[in-house]
C-alpha cells in the first residue's frame, strides 16, 4: 500500500481571495505548463484539475498539461450532465490515450444549486445524484467497448459502443465524492476512490467502514483519498502565526465584500458544524479558515511543521487513506514548499506505516 500524493493545478496565477478555487480566471498556457512541472519536479503523483461553471474545460486542461509534463497523472473534474455520458466516455478514453495513461476522472455531481443553473441545470440535490449514477453507469459500460444498451430515469441509449478505450491496464480510474447518505450509496456502487474532505480522524474512520459496509454489499472495494491544504513552517509557532494572518487577511477581505457565504453541499455544512463545535480537532486540524471562507471547498487546513504535518497524514494513511491531496493557499510557491519539505517524508513514512501496522495485526 503506497501513498498516491495529489496536488491540484491552475490555468491562472491567483490575483485575489486565497479562498477562491485555482480554477478560474481564464488561461494562462504559460503558467499552466510551468504550475504543472512544479508538482512534478516537486514529487507529486498527481494534479486535480477543477471545474466550475465559468472554467476552462477540464479535459482540454490536462492535456495541455500533461503535455508539458513527463510522469505527472491528472485527476480530471467532471461535472455529469451536461454531455452524453457515451461522448464524455470517448473524450476521457482519447485523452488517456494522447496522454499516455496518465488520466483519471473525478465526478462531482455539484452541491450548489445556484452553480448549478448557470450552466442551465435546475435538477435538485437528489435528482442530479441519481443522474450521476446513471451517467457512470452508462461511462463504465461505453469504456468497455462492448455494443449495449441503457435505459434509466434520464438516458435512453441504443445500440451504443466506442472505438477507443483507455489506455491503462487496469481501466480508467473513476474518483467520486459527496457527503450525503445517497452520495455513499452511489460511490459505493460506481467509484474505485471515494474522496473525502479533511475532517477529525474518528469521523472519517466512521465514514470508511459505512462505505466498506455498503461497498461489499455489491461485491466490490473501494479505495479512499482525503483532502487537506496544509500551512507549514520550519516551527509550530511559525505556522501558527502565517495561519492567522492568512485568516486575518481573509476576514478582512470578507467585511469589505456585501453578503455572507452561504454553504451549498453537504460537504461545506459538514465542515462548518465541526468548526463550531471546535476550532482545533486531533492534534493540528484546523477549521478556522473553513469558517471565515464558508467552507467553499476543500478548506480544511493541518498546521504545524512539515513533521508534524507528515505525521498528522499518517493517522489517516493507517486508516486506510490511500490518497492524499494537499494543496496550498499561496497555490504555486505552497507546491514548491511541499516538494522540499513534506513530500519527502510521506513517501519515506508511507512504506514504513504500512508495514509496521501488518506486522502488528499479524502478530495479534
Amino acid at each position: 500500500m503506497t501513498l498516491d500524493i495529489v496536488g491540484m493545478v491552475g490555468v491562472k496565477p491567483n490575483e485575489g481571495d486565497p479562498s477562491v478555487s485555482i480554477i478560474g480566471g481564464g488561461i494562462d498556457l504559460d503558467y499552466l505548463e510551468r504550475f504543472s512541472r512544479v508538482h512534478e519536479e516537486s514529487g507529486f503523483d498527481a494534479a486535480l484539475v477543477g471545474y466550475s461553471s465559468g472554467s476552462a474545460d477540464s479535459f482540454a486542461v490536462a492535456q495541455a498539461a500533461a503535455g508539458a509534463t513527463s510522469d505527472l497523472r491528472f485527476l480530471v473534474a467532471h461535472r455529469p450532465g451536461f454531455v452524453s455520458p457515451t461522448l464524455a466516455a470517448r473524450r476521457a478514453a482519447s485523452v488517456d490515450i494522447f496522454t499516455g495513461g496518465r488520466i483519471g476522472v473525478h465526478f462531482i455531481t455539484g452541491g450548489n444549486d445556484a452553480e448549478q443553473r448557470r450552466d442551465g441545470d435546475h435538477l435538485l440535490h437528489d435528482d442530479r445524484y441519481h443522474r450521476t449514477s446513471e451517467y457512470m453507469n452508462v461511462f463504465r459500460k461505453a469504456l468497455d467497448g462492448d455494443v449495449f444498451d441503457f435505459k434509466g430515469e434520464y438516458y435512453d441509449i441504443e445500440n451504443a459502443s466506442s472505438d477507443v478505450g483507455s489506455a491503462q491496464a487496469e481501466g480508467l480510474p473513476i474518483y467520486f465524492g459527496g457527503m450525503s447518505e445517497l452520495a455513499f450509496q452511489i460511490g459505493a456502487q460506481q467509484a474505485d476512490i471515494y474522496m473525502f474532505w479533511g475532517e477529525p480522524r474518528a469521523l472519517i474512520q466512521n465514514h470508511i467502514q459505512r462505505l466498506d459496509d455498503l461497498a461489499s454489499t455489491h461485491n466490490r472495494e473501494l479505495g479512499y483519498s482525503i483532502s487537506f491544504r496544509p500551512i507549514i513552517e520550519s516551527t509550530e509557532k511559525l505556522a501558527w502565526e502565517r495561519a492567522h494572518e492568512l485568516l486575518n487577511n481573509i476576514q478582512k477581505g470578507k467585511k469589505s465584500k456585501k453578503g455572507s457565504v452561504r454553504p451549498g453541499s453537504t460537504g461545506s455544512k459538514r465542515l462548518l458544524d465541526i468548526a463550531a463545535k471546535n476550532e482545533i480537532h486531533d492534534e493540528r486540524l484546523w477549521f478556522a479558515l473553513a469558517a471565515a471562507t464558508g467552507a467553499a471547498g476543500n478548506t480544511s487546513a493541518l498546521v504545524g511543521t512539515a513533521e508534524q504535518v507528515a505525521d498528522s497524514i499518517m493517522k489517516y494513511y493507517e486508516l486506510g487513506i490511500e490518497t492524499v491531496l494537499i494543496r496550498g493557499w499561496d497555490p504555486y510557491q505552497d507546491a514548491i514548499d511541499y516538494g522540499k519539505e513534506l513530500i519527502p517524508l510521506l513517501k519515506h513514512q508511507a512504506p514504513a506505516k504500512y508495514n509496521s501496522s501488518r506486522v502488528s495485526a499479524y502478530s495479534s
